[in-house]
């Protein structure tokens, strides 16, 4: 059974290296599209070319909108040759352990299942902080919380790409969300990956507008502050090229004041509704 991943990116020159080299090793090839980027994030995906180049299919498609951006999702699902694929974007980091235990599960259960949900560690202001697992807003299966779809069989059947950016979804052909299918092909796996979806993620934040929706996921946000002890994914502290930029900023001054005000009314309105 053959195992891809989808990456598509734009402007994410912050996480895009970490992401793409945290699952290099546990897939037979990654789809890496970029759609437009105009900050340091070509010569990164170049150079994992160059450094993978069995594994990566590095295509560089220019500027995308956000309705074309359904059809480029169904571009890269139409060309997969796999069994499954894994939806891994440029914002997600892996732990060893995680996307080997995922793509484990998948060899050994994948012909009776559909979908595989993985829990998230969503990072917010820093590195260093969490956001409360209250939060997470996904809800399926009767869970609710920090995680999201990760694997999704290709032989669904009309299996197809639905919607613009921002409210797009996996469907079969009946034009039902692949999440809303039969439930006891839908698995949940303790394989948590680390989501810097709410932090700047390229050059700047001028640059992270000119992603479609991007400014509506940045937070600014007190969250929880990892133990000193706590064990980042490992590829975070493995060589990488000089102009991959180091990631362990810390929020400042500005970003703290603002945060602590906003964060006892975010917290109110999450136990209210």
């Amino acid at each position: 059974m053959k195992i891809w991943a989808h990456t598509l990116v734009k402007n994410e020159e912050r996480f895009v290296w970490y992401s793409v080299s945290s699952i290099v090793n546990y897939v037979d090839k990654i789809l890496l599209w970029d759609t437009g980027s105009t900050d340091n994030t070509v010569s990164i995906l170049k150079e994992l070319k160059k450094k993978y180049p069995e594994k990566i299919e590095l295509n560089l498609l220019g500027s995308v909108t956000s309705d074309e951006f359904t059809k480029v999702r169904e571009d890269m699902l139409k060309i997969t040759k796999s069994d499954w694929f894994i939806v891994s974007d440029a914002d997600e980091i892996w732990w060893s352990d995680s996307i080997r235990n995922l793509t484990k599960t998948i060899l050994d259960k994948g012909t009776n299942i559909e979908s595989i949900y993985t829990p998230a560690v969503l990072l917010v202001g820093d590195m260093f902080h969490f956001q409360e697992e209250r939060a997470g807003k996904y809800n399926i299966g009767g869970k609710r919380g920090h995680f999201g779809l990760k694997a999704v069989n290709r032989n669904i059947p009309g299996l197809s790409s639905l919607k613009p950016h921002g409210q797009w979804g996996w469907v079969d052909g009946d034009n039902r969300m692949i999440q809303e299918r039969d439930p006891d092909k839908l698995l949940f796996v303790d394989a948590p990956f680390m989501h810097a979806s709410f932090l700047q993620r390229s050059k700047n934040r001028i640059l992270d507008s000119k992603v479609p929706k991007r400014d509506k996921k940045y937070k600014i946000e007190l969250g929880s502050e990892f133990p000193l002890d706590y064990f980042y994914p490992e590829v975070f502290f493995e060589p990488r090229p000089n102009f991959v930029n180091s990631i362990w900023n810390t929020i400042d001054f500005k970003y703290r004041v603002k945060a602590s005000v906003l964060t006892p009314l975010k917290k109110i309105k999450r136990r209210l509704i």
